[in-house]
């Protein structure tokens, strides 16, 4: 029963990371019509850093959720080591471009300040995250390597819970600016508490 119950979970978590992943190309069909842009002011659209940025952030964004999931399957780093290794620098690369885009789009975030702090937030966390967990495997400690890759990849897995508050909180509170303004620390401290408590379960312990 436990064995069927996490092989159900981790299909929604690799059903959703994938899903999400995808959700830049949205953009790509639907141009600047769509989602938050909708909530952009017509000045900061044609930005053409500001573009860059963003464009930056959601693509590779997508990419490192689309990596990083495979980061925790036992099978592929049993089986297929190189393969591992591989995406897992692919992960570093694009939760690296993708959080220093996301730091500079967050001083432009719609709700002001509130918002603006909350991402920024996880951005640095992320950042930091990915940052520890590349330098660790480089000095050969797996131990810290795996538990910073746990913390970096519940806040890359952000753009998902996002997108799972976002339109709950908006119905409750009949409107979307204040479900964004709670959405922007919703999204990502409940997660990192979970991989605080999923870390502690697995006996890692971070110097």
């Amino acid at each position: 029963m436990k064995n069927s119950t996490n092989k159900v979970a981790w299909f929604i978590f690799a059903f959703l990371a994938l899903g999400v992943g995808l959700y830049p190309l949205t953009y790509v069909f639907a141009g600047k019509d769509i989602g938050l842009l909708l909530s952009k002011t017509p000045e900061l659209l044609s930005n053409v850093i500001w573009n860059i940025g963003f464009y930056g952030h959601i693509t590779f964004g997508g990419l490192a959720l689309m990596t990083g999931w495979s980061q925790f399957s036992k099978k592929i780093r049993s089986k297929n080591l190189r393969l591992h290794r591989n995406l897992g620098k692919i992960y570093v690369v694009a939760a690296m471009v993708s959080g220093i885009c996301g730091i500079y789009i967050a001083f432009f975030a719609t709700g002001g300040l509130i918002t603006t702090i909350g991402f920024l937030c996880l951005g640095i966390i992320w950042l930091y995250t990915t940052f520890r967990a590349y330098m660790a495997v480089k000095s050969k400690d797996l131990t810290l390597h795996q538990g910073m890759m746990i913390y970096s990849y519940a806040a890359c897995f952000a753009a998902v819970t996002l997108r799972i508050w976002l339109p709950l909180l908006t119905v409750v509170f009949g409107a979307f600016l204040p479900a964004y303004k709670i959405v922007a620390w919703l999204c990502w401290i409940p997660n990192m508490i979970f991989a605080f408590f999923w870390i502690r379960k697995k006996g890692i312990i971070l110097a």
